[in-house]
């Protein structure tokens, strides 16, 4: 008999649900780590067809983990599910494992598409990068708009430049310099691992050919084919071309009067 599982996932708990022949037969919790969750579905349901998810910070995770245990995982869209789940009388772990279970039994649930560790890998790469260039721009903002209190305006100037101009107007400044100077050194820190994330990005882009083909229009450089191909991963995934710029938000999904 075919038998249907629904996880409620959180940090540390994961609630169980287990339905078969539109009834739950059994109910718990466990670790949230796909190896314990695998070991109890193939104890407690090893007919299991469906074991759904919501979207959450460990889908990802979870999702491969178990698919490669040989679970039938399947990850939903929370928004989704919500609907269905606020309907429950009390908003508890358990009461939730049991509505994704019902879902997963009647089918009415929307399956989403969840990227490699590759890919993730990629974005990762990309979003670590932006955040040190981010606080590379603050600190150089914040060393800018504490000299100026003081008198001392920095020339305009990038890397190297704005360092030396830093340094020469603190020469006769030993108290600011050393309030300064710290900052300056966590600067030119961030600058340096900003370059070493941007080589990653570099010598990636180069043994992609995806990347490649971009990096080939005017305008198109390492950081935004990779961001591109990360974020596609797979084109058989749309059907259609103009179904892309929809899904990255860029233009509207349907063009109709009024």
């Amino acid at each position: 008999m075919e038998e249907y599982i629904g996880l409620d996932v959180s940090r540390k708990e994961t609630a169980v649900s287990n339905r078969r022949e539109g009834k739950r037969v059994w109910r718990g919790k466990c670790a949230s780590d796909p190896k314990t969750i695998a070991a109890l579905v193939r104890k407690r349901a090893p007919a299991a067809k469906r074991v759904v998810f919501e979207t959450g910070p460990l889908s990802v995770w979870f999702f491969h983990a178990l698919t490669a245990m040989g679970v039938p995982a399947i990850c939903i869209d929370a928004r989704h599910a919500k609907a269905v789940l606020d309907m429950a009388p009390n908003k508890t772990d358990a009461n939730d494992a049991d509505g994704l279970a019902h879902l997963a039994e009647v089918g009415f649930f929307r399956e989403v598409r969840l990227k490699g560790f590759d890919s993730m890998l990629t974005r990762t790469l990309v979003a670590a990068r932006s955040r040190l260039v981010r606080i590379t721009t603050e600190l150089s903002n914040q060393i800018r708009g504490v000299m100026k209190t003081f008198g001392l305006v920095v020339p305009v100037g990038k890397e190297s430049t704005f360092e030396r101009h830093v340094k020469r107007l603190l020469l006769a400044q030993d108290e600011l310099a050393s309030v300064v100077l710290p900052l300056l050194e966590a600067w030119g820190a961030m600058r340096i691992r900003v370059s070493e994330l941007g080589r990653q990005l570099v010598a990636a882009a180069r043994q992609n050919q995806a990347c490649q083909v971009l990096m080939s229009i005017p305008g198109i450089g390492a950081i935004t084919a990779t961001s591109f191909v990360a974020a596609i991963e797979d084109p058989g995934n749309f059907k259609k071309s103009r179904s892309v710029g929809a899904w990255l938000g860029l233009t509207t999904r349907r063009y109709q009067s009024g």
